[in-house]
């Protein structure tokens, strides 16, 4: 097992990795397929099942699958290019597709939401299907979309596990493995990362691409704390960090501040993301969009509120933090859908609190502790979007997992590293716990605060 400080922070757009990026790669890999084939293809259909059925709307599922089938992809995503081509399908029921000419596609016709049809293999699958010129499907694939962008087909899913034929100086899949390894080495968790990532890359290009990873989520603050208004979806949620911003602002220098304070800093910085995210704006999977706020927002407070913060040290908080997430995917999910939000904000508190620890110069078993504080403080945690709409809870709950992050590393570095329940066995407590989860309370949008709202 092993995935990049790249697979685990991938740049692309809101409102969710699961809902909008996954199906966006799941169509562009259809499309590719189908490229391949020694037939001709004259249209094209898809359904989706499950969560992707159940939020779809909220999340902005169909507007993905419909543009991923025109083309675009969610690193290089164009808003205004995405709505021109959408007016254009909707209009005219054809999409054009490179390499495959014109086809026929309409939206409302060939994209159905199956909310009876569950698929096996994950809570977020679709099937995407092409048609001859009478209409009759020649060619399917199901994919799931696992969380965080991750797409695999149904064949790929049912697969063992292959073992990789690359080999990393520091294989681990455990974290007790991980600390192992450290103390055998006398290297951090970020060394040890960056010597796997090594093998793959050159320095430059992980050097350039983390320092595009951090660009990326601080340009997504800085836009969220300027931009005010109402987020599109019908709630009438209106954006909040601007504002608190501005109080935030105005209450600087002033002696009669709490101490508190500093945890409004946090969230502002962990909102703001959130409010881009929800209204579809370029952010980064940290591990997945619905938790994307929770490591930028840690990282920004660290360079703006503490004292001996380095940006040129933003690389080794991201290959800790990546770390720490490739253990949770490997060995349970960041996905919403699967097991509700403790697999992804708590995930997300997780990778913060060890990259925050890292930074502040602490052990490979203080980082191990303080992501297992985070992680532990959320578990049981339910996904249960608001109209499936990534804004109630998710936005708020963005500021409070960065607070739970700091607070759980700083409580590591209070200790030598010792402590009671380790790592590996809070993620497998997870994993447990969203088996046992009710469907109601896992992306679908059927049961919790997304049943209990108000009636005016």
């Amino acid at each position: 097992m092993f995935l990049s400080v790249f697979d685990m922070f991938k740049v692309g757009i809101g409102p969710s990795s699961s809902h909008t990026m996954g199906p966006m790669v799941a169509a562009a890999r259809f499309l590719e397929h189908l490229r391949g084939l020694s037939f001709s293809v004259a249209g094209l259909r898809a359904s989706l099942h499950g969560s992707l059925a159940f939020t779809g709307v909220g999340h902005a599922t169909d507007r993905a699958v419909i543009l991923g089938l025109a083309g675009f992809t969610p690193d290089g995503y164009d808003a205004a290019r995405a709505e021109e081509a959408l007016a254009q399908i909707n209009a005219k029921g054809v999409i054009d597709a490179a390499g495959l000419g014109t086809l026929a596609f309409a939206p409302k016709s060939d994209l159905i939401f199956d909310y009876d049809t569950p698929l096996a293999g994950h809570a977020n699958g679709l099937r995407l299907m092409a048609t001859d010129a009478q209409g009759d499907i020649i060619a399917q694939e199901t994919y799931y979309s696992i969380g965080g962008g991750f797409v695999v087909t149904e064949a790929e899913l049912s697969a063992p596990p292959r073992k990789s034929d690359i080999d990393y100086p520091y294989p681990f899949e455990t974290a007790a493995q991980m600390l192992a390894m450290a103390r055998d080495s006398g290297k951090s968790i970020a060394a040890m990362k960056r010597a796997n990532e090594l093998v793959t890359h050159s320095p430059n290009a992980l050097d350039q691409g983390m320092r595009r990873i951090w660009q990326v989520m601080n340009d997504c603050i800085d836009r969220g704390m300027r931009t005010d208004g109402i987020l599109p979806g019908g709630l009438q949620v209106r954006r909040r960090a601007s504002a608190i911003l501005a109080a935030l602002e105005a209450e600087r220098g002033l002696n009669m501040n709490a101490p508190h304070t500093i945890n409004d800093w946090i969230s502002v910085y962990a909102m703001a993301v959130n409010e881009e995210n929800a209204a579809g704006g370029q952010v980064v999977t940290a591990p997945t969009n619905g938790a994307a706020g929770v490591v930028p927002a840690t990282i920004r407070y660290w360079l703006d509120h503490v004292p001996g913060a380095s940006p040129a040290r933003v690389g080794e908080f991201l290959l800790t933090a990546a770390a720490i997430g490739g253990l949770v995917k490997h060995n349970a999910s960041i996905s919403g859908a699967e097991c509700g939000c403790q697999a992804e904000v708590g995930s997300a508190a997780a990778m913060a609190a060890a990259g925050f620890a890292a930074v502040l110069g602490g052990t490979p078993e203080q980082v191990e502790n303080a992501a297992e504080i985070a992680l532990e403080h959320h578990l049981g945690m339910t996904c249960d979007p608001v109209k499936g709409l990534v804004q109630v809870p998710c936005i708020e709950r963005n500021g409070l997992g960065a607070i739970k992050a700091v607070s759980a590393a700083s409580l590591a570095l209070r200790g030598d590293g010792t402590h009671f329940m380790p790592l590996d066995n809070c993620i497998e407590a997870m994993r447990q716990t969203g088996a046992d989860m009710s469907e109601k309370y896992k992306e679908t949008a059927l049961g919790g605060l997304a049943v209990n709202v108000p009636n005016c």
